[in-house]
């Protein structure tokens, strides 16, 4: 094998273990937790069937790759929940050190093509960026919906929070947003988002 084939067998070989690093989120049917590797695929899935609603001339193909990258860099960084205000704070610092780490298995062209799509996700400024971000914040928040918030409740989250957290979803495409909204507000109503008083909304 030439020494570039072997880097990226590498790299394959080292992108297995996003299959165990566990997300706070459960799977819709909440009958354990998801991992990244299903939610990076879910992701791509969502970006390909709700493309119909962002820029025609978005480059999905540029889509597909930072969705099926964007949270490998958790491989060495480990997942950092939305709500964790003590792991937020390193989240930029660690990331970036794993993001290092990981591209520079492949061959330096294609190690360097992928941490720069990561880095375009992270600066969420570029359309392709901004549509990935969405499907990334509305993605757990579907599956939560799936039961009808009750992971929010666990975990006493309030309104406001998720309104933080989903504010670019909520500044996308009408469908999308209208969903969210719609999402959040069931929730609140159902007692399973504390309301922006602090207090369950029963």
């Amino acid at each position: 094998m030439n020494d570039r084939f072997k880097k990226q067998i590498a790299f394959l070989t080292e992108m297995d273990k996003e299959k165990n690093v566990w997300r706070e989120n459960f799977l819709a049917d909440m009958s354990r937790h998801e991992n990244d590797a299903e939610h990076s695929f879910h992701t791509a899935v969502m970006a390909i069937i709700l493309a119909e609603y962002f820029d025609k001339d978005t480059d999905i193909l540029k889509v597909l790759k930072m969705m099926l990258f964007h949270d490998a860099i958790e491989i060495y960084a480990g997942d950092t929940p939305a709500y964790d205000r003590e792991k937020m704070k390193s989240k930029k610092e660690r990331e970036l050190s794993a993001a290092e780490t990981l591209f520079s298995l492949l061959p330096k062209e294609q190690g360097d093509e992928i941490k720069n799509l990561w880095l375009e996700f992270e600066k969420c400024e570029s359309k392709e960026a901004v549509f990935c971000n969405i499907m990334d914040r509305m993605q757990p928040t579907m599956l939560i919906d799936a039961k009808n918030g009750i992971s929010w409740k666990n975990r006493a989250i309030k309104k406001e929070q998720v309104l933080k957290r989903n504010g670019l979803t909520l500044t996308g495409p009408e469908e999308i947003r209208e969903y969210m909204q719609d999402v959040i507000e069931r929730a609140v109503k159902n007692g399973c988002l504390i309301d922006n008083k602090g207090r369950e909304n029963i």
